[in-house]
């Protein structure tokens, strides 16, 4: 018996999944494919990807298949994707939108993110791996780029607008220019990076908040094994642990529960189908309220993306990075 997952209104009156699939670095289409049915036949019904992840017409074409086959509608499944960094002159951000409908194979998105506030512009030759050092600083403002996105939310074809990687600051200056005033926001967030000041602007704005990394990400590590990734394990965390042994469940699922009691949305990422269907497992028990607090509590501090890649430019997200550290760009998706 598949789950009913919980959701959260976002202010256009629809409902966003508080879990769902992240598919960043699933790059491998046949794994994809695997993962994506298991996923949709264990109750996914969140699937969050991004044009820079590679795999949003891997992931059109298997939502194509389970539409026709009358084994889902269109409107059981919610769709997440995001205008990349290097699309955000208007009239690329309008390209990109067309470009992304098409290769989803649907005629709308449900909920649609800037992923990241630094526009660059791509050199001649195109993404250079990893390190995305195939790219240069673009100097745009986010409301000239946000005024594409509400063009087609006004057609239809977009049906809820949001951000991702911004911080407070530029959160608050957009919402203030905004016609349609973002829905939602997509950050790194886990147990030490909790991002309490952010979510609590983001109450206060209407805003819903999605997680990414809310495990930990530990794949990261294998995307740029450069050893300048800050380390980082939240499901090593002693107190995780603890908790993973008192539920019987995996420290993966204590991590993904915390945040869901949170009124968070939570993407983890995963191609391997028992993992795919072991944090799905997540809603035949509460962490108790004493429980919550003792992860609440955790004191450990550690961004564990960077966004190095932005170095330079003016919107540079995060006022705690320090970037006379060695190492040059870091990604963060």
């Amino acid at each position: 018996m598949t789950p009913t997952i919980p959701s959260i209104a976002l202010n256009t009156g629809a409902k966003l999944p508080l879990f769902g699939l992240g598919t960043w670095q699933a790059l491998n289409a046949e794994e994809l494919k695997v993962a994506l049915r298991v996923a949709l036949d264990a109750g996914y019904r969140l699937i969050d990807t991004a044009e820079i992840y590679q795999n949003e017409s891997v992931i059109g074409e298997i939502l194509e298949e389970y539409f026709t086959a009358g084994k889902l509608k269109r409107e059981d499944v919610f769709i997440t994707t995001k205008l990349p960094f290097y699309s955000m002159k208007p009239e690329d951000a309008e390209a990109s939108i067309k470009k992304q409908l098409a290769a989803l194979r649907v005629s709308y998105i449900d909920l649609y993110l800037v992923h990241c506030p630094c526009a660059m512009k791509m050199r001649a030759g195109g993404m250079s791996g990893p390190s995305l050092s195939g790219f240069e600083q673009l100097d745009i403002e986010h409301i000239d780029t946000w005024r594409v996105l509400e063009k087609y939310y006004k057609s239809g074809q977009l049906k809820a607008l949001g951000l991702s990687n911004f911080n407070g600051k530029q959160i608050q200056a957009l919402y203030d220019q905004a016609e349609i005033k973002p829905t939602n926001l997509q950050v790194e967030l886990h147990i030490y990076w909790p991002q309490y000041e952010l979510h609590e602007l983001c109450k206060k704005q209407n805003m819903t908040v999605t997680a990414y990394a809310p495990i930990g990400s530990p794949g990261r590590l294998t995307f740029r094994p450069d050893d300048h990734w800050p380390i980082g394990s939240p499901m090593e965390d002693p107190v995780v642990v603890e908790l993973a042994k008192k539920y019987g469940k995996t420290p993966a699922q204590v991590l993904i529960r915390h945040l869901l009691q949170r009124d968070i949305s939570v993407i983890p990422k995963s191609t391997n189908p028992e993992r795919v269907k072991q944090n799905i497992d997540i809603f035949d028990f509460e962490l108790s309220a004493a429980d919550q607090q003792k992860l609440l509590d955790v004191k450990t501090r550690v961004r564990l993306f960077e966004f190095r890649f932005c170095a330079g430019n003016k919107h540079f997200p995060f006022e705690d990075v320090d970037l006379t550290k060695k190492g040059d760009e870091q990604e963060s998706m």
